[in-house]
């Protein structure tokens, strides 16, 4: 097919008209026509509620389309995906839901996210639960993190709780293997795996029937473009009975004709509570359909890694600048250090007031610039002569 050239089609996402956007990784950039779906949705609930028989319609329909919605972009069906407020919270389903007993332990990556990191440690306090943490940051660029991984798991594992794509370098693990890894370890139970997607979830191309995940937590608001305050979590069916719900609320019950509580909902919307921003949801129906006007999945995620090879190698060629993964990345993260002297915090605060929105990343102390499959090569280029003149 045709398609719409670069600069015409990133029109549609007017936060780019002011500004060089390399922050997808901490929030995308909406898309105009999520932005008037969401406004659209708005008025409609005050001019036809906002709560009624034909509201509460419609609601009901808006949610299922956006399960549907999400469940086509990430390969899975549709009744597997839970409605969430983010990946933290998405990860606290399963955290939560698991019956923990005292001396079960938590294996967890040393480049997880301090919000989980924070969850995971008020289990081991309330619960008794060793937590474990395995050293994958330093197999950035040499070494097998399924081989380390295997190391650290024993016969009282009962989660392995890491990222598909880390979000301080920019590292793809080799999830497959992994999760093979788990099923294949002899424990006292088995090993189940939970994943925070929040990077992967419209970077990597994804099908998470086949990729096997138990658990699998991600975002709308970030690299699908999507508005901030809905997310999911996909459960893998096996996985499903595994868990109770922490939150319990009358979205995910089934109710009598007596309006009594009498059974959980099947599949994943027994883990949603109660009202939500629904206009929201219909901003992520919006954002998730103008990306597949571009292309599929795994075409984004190809331009994606061109985008972020341009990068890494442009800063790559730039004095005074260390990349930290010795070859191009296989996503659009894009961390570096700064050799000359200026700290990271300054740095990304002069570069913002020239118009170039990056971030600083604590552990390990670099900045990170995010590209998507609809950056600009030119403010790519801009963007490392403001770096080299830092």
């Amino acid at each position: 097919m045709t398609r719409i050239s670069l600069e015409d089609y990133r029109q549609q996402f007017p936060s780019l008209s002011n500004k060089a956007y390399f922050n997808f990784g901490g929030q995308g950039t909406l898309p105009r026509p999520a932005l008037e779906a969401i406004y659209r949705a708005y008025e409609y609930l005050q001019e036809r509620g906002p709560f009624s028989t034909e509201v509460n319609a419609w609601i009901s329909k808006q949610t299922q389309l956006t399960r549907e919605a999400i469940a086509t972009e990430l390969g899975a069906p549709p009744d597997t995906i839970t409605l969430t407020e983010n990946v933290t919270f998405g990860c606290n389903i399963p955290l939560w839901g698991i019956d923990w007993q005292a001396g079960d332990r938590i294996l967890m990556t040393d480049c997880e996210h301090p919000g989980v990191i924070a969850a995971v440690r008020e289990i081991s306090r309330r619960f008794q639960v060793e937590v474990a943490i395995c050293p994958i940051l330093a197999t950035l660029n040499q070494g097998d993190p399924t081989a380390i991984i295997e190391r650290y798991l024993t016969p009282n594992t009962r989660l392995l709780v890491l990222s598909h794509l880390l979000w301080n370098t920019g590292q793809v693990l080799p999830l497959p293997e992994i999760i093979a890894c788990c099923r294949q370890t002899k424990s006292h139970k088995p090993i189940q795996v939970l994943v925070d997607a929040a990077q992967s979830a419209g970077s990597l191309a994804l099908n998470l029937t086949e990729l096997g995940a138990d658990f699998y937590a991600f975002t709308g608001h970030k690299w699908l473009c999507g508005p901030a305050g809905v997310g999911g979590l996909y459960v893998r069916p096996e996985a499903l009975e595994t868990l109770s719900p922490a939150f319990i609320g009358w979205r995910g019950v089934v109710m009598d004709e007596a309006g009594n509580p009498i059974a959980q909902k099947p599949g994943g919307a027994r883990f949603e509570v109660a009202t939500s921003a629904f206009p929201q949801y219909v901003g992520l129906q919006h954002a998730i359909a103008t990306h597949r006007t571009w292309g599929t999945s795994e075409e984004r995620y190809q331009q994606i890694c061109q985008n972020s090879a341009f990068l890494w190698q442009k800063l790559a060629e730039t004095d005074g600048v260390n990349c930290l993964r010795s070859a191009p990345p296989q996503a659009g993260l894009v961390s570096f250090k700064l050799t000359g002297g200026i700290s990271h915090k300054q740095a990304v605060m002069q570069l913002e007031q020239q118009g170039f929105l990056l971030r600083t990343i604590l552990d390990p102390d670099c900045i990170r610039a995010c590209v998507h499959y609809f950056s600009d090569r030119a403010e790519i280029d801009r963007l490392v002569d403001a770096i080299a003149q830092l």
